[in-house]
């Protein structure tokens, strides 16, 4: 298992894809879940889960998975369950104090996060564990959370927010040529200038 899950961080750049790739399918799976009922379906999906990531990943099945985030290398197989990065024992070349033939995990992390397209993520800190969804599936929480999050929208903002997004990218990239107008006297808060 310890050899696959340094496979997993040396490999996470494709691993990302596949990640998001399920976390897509799940997703689209939305209408089904909700109509079969995700009680029902929690324990079979969990059992899928639990195996794929506990080969790949050494998964402990927390319930809130931040492999994505974190190189995917799982910070629950750190012997001090540390959520949001190295403690001060790491040894020379990167070993755990705990564990002096483990590699740490948060330093496999940082090597796995750093060939990922969202490696940055890294930087953010993590909420901590929530010992209560301990084996519960994240796979469809997640699902579930982004499903709702799409309905809650409707599709004419979903498009607005996409051109939105690519327009503030091309702005970065290349700046407008004319500089903007001022605003007429009559547009300006004359209150707020004061």
């Amino acid at each position: 298992m310890y050899r696959l899950r340094l496979w997993s961080v040396r490999h996470s750049r494709g691993l990302e894809r596949l990640y998001k790739w399920v976390e897509g399918t799940m997703v689209a799976f939305d209408p089904v879940f909700s109509r079969l009922g995700y009680d029902r379906v929690e324990r079979p999906i969990a059992f899928v889960e639990r195996n794929v990531k506990g080969l790949l990943f050494d998964c402990e099945m927390c319930g809130q998975c931040v492999l994505s985030s974190t190189g995917m290398s799982c910070p629950m197989n750190c012997p001090k369950q540390l959520r949001n990065g190295p403690c001060g024992g790491v040894r020379p070349g990167g070993f755990c104090e705990v564990r002096p033939w483990m590699r740490c995990v948060w330093v496999d992390a940082w090597n796995g996060a750093q060939t990922m397209r969202n490696g940055a993520w890294i930087e953010e800190v993590l909420p901590p564990v929530d010992r209560s969804l301990k084996g519960s599936s994240s796979w469809l929480r997640v699902a579930r959370e982004k499903a709702a999050a799409r309905r809650a929208v409707p599709v004419r903002s979903r498009a607005r927010a996409i051109v939105a997004r690519a327009f503030a990218g091309a702005r970065r990239n290349e700046p407008a040529s004319a500089p903007l107008a001022e605003e007429p006297k009559s547009a300006v808060n004359q209150e707020a200038q004061r």
